[in-house]
């Protein structure tokens, strides 16, 4: 299969997958503490194929004229297919290509709900971490792929435990889903190598540090305002995904 081709296919399923989301970044994008939602804000009750949580966020007892109460599904589509071809550009054919496809989605719906609410739920984050050691432990089995299980598994315990730290150190400045979300994005990089590993850490932080910094200058923030970190570390994540799939 040419690259070309295979880059069409994974843009194909981002999009579809991209598509799905809109309904599940409603739902999730409640305050810490918070249940998830189980209505419109009309008040009607969430339901549909897929449990309700898959889907455009659309409320069909509100009438036709009433906008979606969730996020665009085509920008999601539109975001979620680039990263997938980026990611298939990247791979090419080696099998664990079909891990970052399918991990894909879920890092785009962890990235909306952060940005809309400051919160990253333990059902998104810890299914990323058990599906990414669980999928490349399959893909460990299949010739031709050009990763390392075991290192992935310490890596998904080393950047855990030094997310943790930080954690310890400033709670105000890290949340405790960061470090959950550490454990997946340790799992994935650590895939391609300890230096894909600290590439991506490092990128991340310093998405975070321009991120803020630029609000300041902006002033749209002070030096101490808080930011939603998952966003920047899922994105540094994708950065040492990229370049070390490449490099391998």
């Amino acid at each position: 299969m040419s690259t070309a081709l295979l880059v069409l296919i994974a843009a194909l399923w981002g999009a579809g997958a991209g598509a799905l989301l809109p309904k599940a970044a409603y739902r999730f994008s409640v305050p810490e503490g918070e249940g998830w939602r189980e209505a419109c804000p009309g008040g009607h009750a969430i339901g549909g194929r897929f449990g309700g949580w898959l889907g455009r966020a659309r409320c069909g007892q509100c009438g036709t004229g009433m906008p979606p109460y969730g996020p665009g599904a085509p920008m999601l589509a539109a975001v979620t297919a680039l990263v997938c071809a980026a990611l298939a550009a990247a791979t090419d054919t080696r099998p664990e290509l079909g891990v970052w496809l399918l991990l894909a989605p879920i890092g785009v719906l962890l990235t909306v709900v952060d940005f809309r609410v400051r919160r990253l739920p333990n059902p998104l984050t810890l299914t990323l971490a058990v599906a990414a050691l669980a999928l490349l432990g399959l893909v460990a089995l299949v010739p031709e792929h050009a990763g390392d299980w075991p290192t992935a598994l310490w890596a998904t315990l080393a950047l855990g435990a030094g997310y943790y730290v930080l954690y310890m150190i400033n709670p105000g400045g890290m949340g405790f889903g960061d470090v959950k979300l550490a454990l997946g994005a340790g799992a994935v990089l650590g895939w391609y190598g300890w230096s894909t590993v600290m590439l991506g850490t490092f990128a991340g932080f310093l998405f975070g540090a321009l991120y803020g910094w630029g609000l300041v200058l902006l002033r749209r923030a002070g030096r101490r305002t808080a930011i939603p970190f998952g966003p920047f570390l899922i994105g540094g994540a994708f950065v040492g995904l990229l370049i070390g799939a490449y490099s391998a």
